[in-house]
């Protein structure tokens, strides 16, 4: 099959694309900029240029595809502050790509955040059937099942916020930066929340066998490890860079943690156990601990 992948130069791009390659599909990679451009070439991917406000070019690319995976969202202008600006040209991508898959029984597989659902308000263990009537990023997700009542073999994938490989943990990434900038290692409270984690390489496989194979509808968890306690990542970090662990009492929180500062509280436990069952997926890659305990790049920062 042709895929026409967005977000194509993204951390979990650089492992769904060669995953799709390697199983004999052909890959056209969307690419708003000549540096994304050239890392998407790089993975062996034809290059479309364009962006999610260029609605037109998403339509035409969809339409020319035999499967849709939607990885692309404008992280940078979430993280500028205007996350409803962010959501609403999500949204309205999606709808662009749908628009052109309907009626035709080709896959689109979207992407959502397990930590948009505890951020939402959704409590205790979040299994495959947990939906929300809306919100930032759950809108999306569920546009993209909707797509099911239209002739489009829809899917959602949600990632855990520590989507880890080769030097890069997600949120995790971010609690290193601190750490380093502010010579603590800490954790919120008592640090008993937990994050999910993934290797990307399993997540990419995740992905391809959606795409290939997931019912109409779904919603699948890319979770290898359920929930990892904040107390044991903190104490991790400290570790490798030879730095205190400390519990952040809320007072000071949004000092130390900064941009970190609406997700470092989540406790966002995950169950993978329907996707795995459903997609017959079993990650195999090392945990995020493991990852964290062999990163060469993870060392004391010089005085």
């Amino acid at each position: 099959m042709r895929i026409f992948v967005t977000g194509a130069s993204g951390h979990v791009a650089s492992a769904v694309i060669p995953e799709l390659l390697s199983a004999g599909h052909a890959v056209t990679g969307l690419a708003r900029s000549d540096r994304s451009a050239a890392v998407v070439e790089g993975l062996g991917a034809e290059v479309r240029r364009g962006d999610l406000a260029d609605l037109d070019a998403l339509s035409a690319a969809a339409g020319e595809a035999d499967g849709v995976i939607h990885l692309a969202f404008d992280h940078a202008q979430q993280g500028s502050g205007d996350l409803a600006g962010a959501v609403a040209a999500d949204l309205r991508a999606i709808q662009a790509i749908g628009a052109a898959l309907a009626g035709t029984g080709r896959p689109f597989v979207g992407t959502n955040a397990t930590g948009a659902m505890a951020l939402a308000g959704f409590s205790g263990v979040l299994t495959e059937d947990v939906t929300l009537p809306g919100g930032p990023r759950i809108d999306a997700e569920n546009s993209v099942i909707a797509l099911a009542r239209q002739g489009v073999r829809s899917s959602v994938v949600r990632l855990p916020p520590t989507v880890h490989s080769h030097g890069r943990y997600g949120f995790v990434s971010g609690l290193i930066e601190i750490s380093r900038a502010t010579g603590t290692s800490g954790h919120l409270g008592d640090g008993s929340n937990r994050w999910p984690s993934a290797d990307t390489r399993d997540i990419a496989r995740l992905y391809r066998l959606a795409l290939e194979s997931a019912p109409a509808g779904v919603r699948l968890h890319a979770v290898a490890e359920a929930g990892i306690p904040l107390l044991e990542i903190a104490r991790t970090i400290a570790r490798r860079l030879n730095l205190p662990v400390a519990g952040i009492t809320a007072e000071n929180a949004e000092k130390h943690f900064g941009f970190l500062i609406d997700f470092v509280g989540l406790d966002n436990p995950v169950s993978s156990r329907r996707t795995r069952d459903a997609l017959n997926w079993t990650p195999s890659h090392p945990g995020l601990i493991a990852d964290l305990e062999r990163d060469p790049d993870l060392a004391p920062t010089a005085p």
